[in-house]
């Protein structure tokens, strides 16, 4: 990747957001504070879709020559190809397609594409995979060779985008030839995530979720769509406590159950080569 000085950019790292849960902002407060570190940047800010600071406001009070916002966003979803960039004043391109530059006075917006949908998201996922079946041996770490990796997607029939980057990361996981098998499970769509015990031939299973917090979906929906109690999920989030025990048995197969991505340290690098991509455009 090549060198570039930043000095002159703001970077915006843009999250969802949403007032039902306090957890769903926590991704993109702690990568930001990480880009801070690292003083390549003039500015680095969090903004929010559903909850504050909201990202209009946060664009409204900035200065600098080059503003990089980049979505924490899974997919190239309905959100954030067309009702931010629509909200935020971006060109119309045609056929619900926006420009991902903006240019006002001396300043020029970039909208990088969603993160989730970066092919480097392979070493993300992994890396929750690996780094749980480490943490909780039973009684040691699970072979790969033994183990079938289940990718947990939301999916939604309303968006056909919306499955794909969870399919183009089976489809990379399954080239390296690590596990038994990768499959890619849905909250909303076929295969549903009830459904991985079918799925998976072998007795280990290792779900990771595809959502960048651990939000609603990841701590509530998922446990019970695999068959842990409503209440023994909530005695535990209420005791300070991950929604699942790791390992746990269900239907003769033993389950790890990972946090979701958003919060993985190796998303860092993933942002920054979005932010390399998008400065690129400018030269163009």
């Amino acid at each position: 990747m090549k060198q570039e000085n930043f000095t002159d950019a703001t970077l915006v790292l843009l999250g969802h957001g949403t007032s039902l849960h306090p957890e769903s902002g926590t991704p993109v407060f702690q990568h930001a504070a990480a880009f801070r570190q690292t003083r390549q940047f003039a500015e680095v800010r969090e903004a929010f879709w559903k909850q504050d600071p909201r990202v209009q406001a946060v664009l409204a009070g900035l200065s600098t020559p080059r503003v990089f916002l980049v979505p924490l966003f899974i997919s190239e979803g309905y959100f954030s190809e067309q009702v931010i960039p629509r909200e935020l004043g971006f060109p119309a391109e045609g056929d619900g397609r926006y420009s991902r530059l903006l240019r006002s006075g001396r300043q020029t917006l970039f909208h990088a594409k969603p993160i989730g949908t970066h092919d480097s998201m392979t070493g993300v996922l992994l890396a929750r995979a690996q780094e749980i079946a480490g943490r909780f041996p039973f009684p040691r770490p699970p072979k790969p060779k033994e183990t079938t990796l289940l990718i947990a997607g939301h999916g939604t029939e309303k968006n056909e985008n919306s499955r794909l980057p969870v399919e183009r990361q089976v489809e990379l996981i399954r080239a390296l030839d690590l596990y038994a098998g990768v499959e890619a499970v849905f909250l909303e769509e076929e295969p549903r995530i009830s459904a991985c015990y079918d799925l998976a031939s072998t007795r280990n299973i290792i779900i990771v979720p595809f959502f960048i917090s651990d939000g609603l979906h990841a701590q509530g929906d998922i446990p019970r769509l695999l068959g842990e109690p409503e209440r023994v999920i909530r005695q535990r989030l209420d005791a300070g406590q991950p929604p699942w025990r790791n390992p746990t048995e269900r239907k003769g197969k033993l389950i790890w159950y990972t946090q979701s991505v958003g919060s993985d340290p190796h998303l860092v690098k993933v942002i920054w080569e979005r932010v390399h991509e998008a400065a690129g455009w400018g030269l163009t």
